[in-house]
């Protein structure tokens, strides 16, 4: 008891960047969450990242000062704690799990359309790693090289060092025996991985190639889990979010006061 009122004491502190002057609780807690980037280091955190560094690799684009500043302000809030060089959610945390889950759901039904910006090895190669199946992969060390053609520089080609006990991201040669080599475009391995597009469709294309052993290459789809919305159901081809024409009774609900 005496922790969730300390909890509750911390969340009075927030600094709140913008605010909209409303009661409302949905109000309030846009004050939080509808910070720029806020809701993808929170992201971040539910997936599992701690340390400072980590979390940045899932936000490439984001400056570590700006990091620093919203993560503050997620332990100013209660929502995160930081002790050790970790960072932790709080209860207050855990419960926005369903709200930014729900997000990526709806995002990935509805919003499907990618644009170039929408595409980064950095981000795509990080969420692969902490998708692997660990217990799929054979004994000792697997190493998985991933090259996207279409990328210029050093973020064309990228290696996961793989054991059971966890996987490393190198965007180097680590110099480890590669056991299979995975070719593709950026765009359809972002599609591949969000479940857009079938892992098997893409490489009869031979969009999506393979090379190595036979019996790696065909371990290769179990040991890299797709996204963890890839599942989403999508509306049926053709479907969009705008209005029906006729019009409809005003929703209502008791959590609205409806």
């Amino acid at each position: 008891m005496r922790e969730l009122e300390r909890d509750r004491s911390r969340m009075c502190t927030v600094v709140r960047v913008s605010e909209y002057g409303q009661f409302c609780p949905v109000a309030k807690a846009a004050e939080l969450v509808d910070q720029r980037w806020m809701l993808l280091v929170l992201r971040e955190l539910m997936c599992g990242s701690e340390r400072f560094n980590d979390i940045r690799r899932g936000v490439p684009k984001m400056s570590p000062t700006l990091l620093s500043r919203r993560l503050r302000d997620l332990v100013r809030a209660g929502v995160v704690e930081h002790s050790d060089g970790r960072y932790r959610l709080t209860p207050a945390g855990e419960e926005l799990r369903p709200v930014v889950e729900a997000l990526g759901q709806w995002g990935t039904r509805w919003i499907t359309e990618l644009g170039d910006p929408d595409l980064d090895p950095h981000l795509l190669v990080w969420d692969m790693h902490r998708r692997v199946s660990l217990p799929d992969l054979p004994t000792g060390r697997t190493v998985l090289q991933l090259r996207f053609p279409d990328v210029s520089g050093d973020a064309r080609e990228w290696w996961l060092v793989m054991t059971r006990d966890g996987v490393d991201v190198c965007d180097a040669d680590p110099g480890f025996e590669v056991a299979v080599r995975l070719e593709c475009p950026l765009r359809t391995m972002t599609r591949v991985w969000r479940g857009d597009r079938g892992w098997e469709a893409a490489q009869r294309s031979g969009d999506l190639t393979l090379a190595g052993p036979e019996h790696l290459r065909r371990r290769v789809p179990d040991w890299l889990q797709l996204s963890v919305f890839a599942g989403t159901p999508r509306e049926p081809e053709g479907q969009d979010l705008r209005p029906p024409t006729r019009s409809l009774p005003p929703f209502k609900s008791p959590a609205f006061g409806g």
